[in-house]
């Protein structure tokens, strides 16, 4: 293969990035998006090649003894803090790695085209797709990365660009606070994660993922049993760094910062939930899951956030009436999914460990298929907001036949998404489904009850904006499809989102050196199946035609529907922390210490000083004959202090 594919994978979003955000102004928007588009088709291109070499091609490189391995392409070094403890920028190929590289140029690719007649009319068209090249570079260095530091380096230009893509209509608050928002959320986040990488490394002495996962049971060793406040070392070090991907992923209680995140434009929404940095959290453990599967208080912390984040988004997303946010508190739902999946992917025997490839497989499967459905979804959530002007449900209603293609795509994606058979995502969420069963029943029957609401929110969200309804502003302003550069990545995205689960994704993404086998189980199958089926016709009775069964069902519990509705009121207690604890009494008190104990006390030390100088002005006078008095009498102390020592 060589090097130079790589590179240019690495170096094209780069390259695009500085010509688009350097000589933009001097270009027509016209001419920045095939320049963009170009760039970013090239990328997906090489990616495709470098994958299908990888998985398809038989390279000995790849391949020993009939197992693929992980593969350093390149591996330079960038900082040497020791002999052992180096910093390196490199090139990682595995199969996860190249799955993403897959995953990632193929959205990023369908932004790119989407944007180009979504933002045709938008001031800063050419800063957009230079952002957007910032964005795809970021995440294709997180990916590829050799080492953990060089992963976080990348990490935390994901963080730069998607500050820059939610705030780009900075001339709106809503807008600025969001960036904001994202940005501050996720450096706490992030905080974490550098402390555990610098615990991590400083037991190691590696950065490198190919050493520290390669023998798992080496960096438990290294550790020598060191604990702290009653946990091992390695399990603070694995929690920290799994902080930062609770940050990036959204997970509670670092998740309010994604639903704000819609003021950017929807196609950055797509990009943001579907490809980049919300599934960033997931591949980081995925990155880390050998090293992961030896801290037995890591997987259940994973597990149980990840529950309670899935169950949460779930019950948030079915009361709310911003077709965005809905889509948003999906993608927080989905991602604890597969967080859920790893979680419990490990079946430990005394005195070994065997890894479990059922749990790791599912989640890694479900990323793949969840990308393209959500992508999909939130794409063909632009194509509406772009007919009829408005993000809120209430304005749609009986599109169906004034969009056939969004409607036909947009239900593709619902189908998927509610894990319908014969679409993707019913085969990834069987997979994750069987492995939670196999764990414990708790697992698998409180996430099936999730999957039960993913569903029945979808599918409301459905057939209130298709069905319903009509808004009757269409007889001033008819509604109609996108055009043919938004509605060929709807297309694209069904179609793959239809054939996605046939793909023999097992064989080629394996776990610990052996394909796996994606299969049915029926019983899970058939009661998911079920589930599903059910919720979407709950759905269709309450929300299909125009009646009052929701207005009784939001009576029933109007406290419940409307904490719900409120996100169960996270962002005003994150308001009450900050602005009246924090700001409104710790910060007044230590104002209050600091300027009358501290500033009292140098002001006190001031005044002396001032007031005993004044006094001994005198000694400075200019008189000789008052320095040889003061000289005597300074010589006559120092004899008699000496004469009293000497007693």
């Amino acid at each position: 293969m060589g090097v130079t594919l790589p590179i240019l994978i690495l170096c094209l979003p780069l390259f695009m990035f500085l010509l688009l955000g350097i000589g933009g102004v001097k270009m027509t928007k016209k001419t920045a998006g095939v320049l963009g588009i170009l760039g970013m088709g090239t990328c997906m291109t090489l990616s495709y090649i470098v994958a299908f070499t990888y998985f398809f091609s038989g390279d000995a490189a790849f391949i020993v003894d009939g197992v693929r391995q992980q593969f350093q392409v390149f591996d330079v070094t960038w900082l040497a803090f020791t002999q052992k403890l180096v910093v390196n920028l490199g090139f990682l190929l595995d199969p996860i790695s190249a799955m993403m590289l897959v995953v990632i140029t193929t959205i990023s690719f369908m932004v790119h085209l989407y944007s180009w007649g979504y933002m045709e009319g938008e001031s800063g068209f050419q800063r957009y797709y230079a952002f957007l090249s910032l964005f795809s570079f970021s995440m294709l260095g997180l990916v590829v990365a050799t080492n953990i530091f060089q992963m976080y380096i990348f990490w935390e230009l994901v963080g730069v660009s998607s500050y820059l893509l939610i705030g780009f209509f900075y001339k709106l608050p809503s807008a600025v606070s969001a960036s904001k928002k994202a940005f501050i959320v996720t450096r706490f986040a992030d905080l974490g994660f550098l402390i555990g990488i610098l615990i991590l490394s400083y037991y190691t002495n590696t950065f490198n993922f190919v050493e520290m996962t390669g023998n798992p049971f080496q960096v438990l060793a290294q550790t020598h049993g060191a604990t702290f406040m009653g946990a091992s070392v390695l399990t603070w070090a694995m929690v920290l760094i799994f902080t930062g991907g609770m940050g990036k992923s959204a997970m509670m209680p670092l998740h309010i910062w994604l639903p704000d995140a819609m003021e950017g434009p929807t196609p950055v929404s797509a990009l943001i939930h579907a490809a980049t940095m919300v599934v960033a959290g997931v591949y980081l453990v995925a990155r880390m899951f050998p090293v992961y599967c030896v801290v037995e208080t890591a997987m259940t912390f994973i597990s149980v956030v990840g529950a309670i984040t899935a169950f949460y988004a779930a019950v948030v997303a079915c009361t709310q009436v911003d077709i965005k946010r809905v889509l948003a508190f999906s993608t927080i739902s989905q991602i604890a999914f597969m967080m859920v999946s790893l979680g419990v992917a490990r079946d430990y025997n005394i005195p070994g460990v065997h890894y479990s490839g059922l749990g790791y497989m599912a989640g890694m499967f479900h990323l793949f298929t969840h990308a393209m459905f959500k992508a999909l979804l939130f794409l063909g959530a632009g194509a509406l907001i772009h007919a009829v002007h408005s993000n809120d449900y209430t304005k749609m209603g009986g599109l169906r036949k004034y969009m056939p293609v969004t409607h036909w795509t947009f239900l593709i994606g619902c189908l998927a998404i509610a894990g319908i058979f014969p679409f993707s995502g019913f085969f990834s969420k069987d997979e994750m489904l069987a492995a939670m069963f196999s764990s414990h029943w708790f697992w698998g029957a409180w996430m099936t009850m999730v999957a039960g609401l993913t569903a029945f929110y979808m599918f409301r969200l459905y057939f209130l904006i298709f069905w319903w309804e009509e808004n009757p502003d269409y007889a001033h302003h008819k509604p109609h499809d996108a055009p043919w550069q938004m509605s060929i990545p709807l297309i694209f995205l069904a179609a793959v989102s239809c054939v996605a689960g046939f793909i023999p994704f097992g064989k080629l993404v394996t776990w610990n050196g052996a394909p796996y086998t994606i299969h049915i189980e029926p019983a899970v199958a058939a009661t998911s199946l079920t589930v599903a089926v059910v919720a979407i016709l709950l759905a269709a009775k309450m929300y299909m035609k125009k009646n009052d069964i929701p207005t009784k069902v939001k009576n029933l519990c109007p406290g419940l529907w409307t904490a719900a509705y409120h996100r169960f009121y996270w962002d005003e207690i994150y308001q009450f922390v900050t602005h009246k604890i924090i700001f409104g009494i710790i910060c007044r008190s230590i104002a209050w210490f600091d300027r009358h104990v501290i500033d009292a006390t140098m002001d006190g030390f001031a005044w002396l000083a001032n007031k005993a100088s004044w006094s001994i002005r005198g000694m400075q006078s200019g008189n000789v004959q008052a320095y040889v008095l003061w000289y005597f009498l300074g010589a006559l102390a120092i004899i008699c202090v000496t004469w009293l020592c000497l007693i």
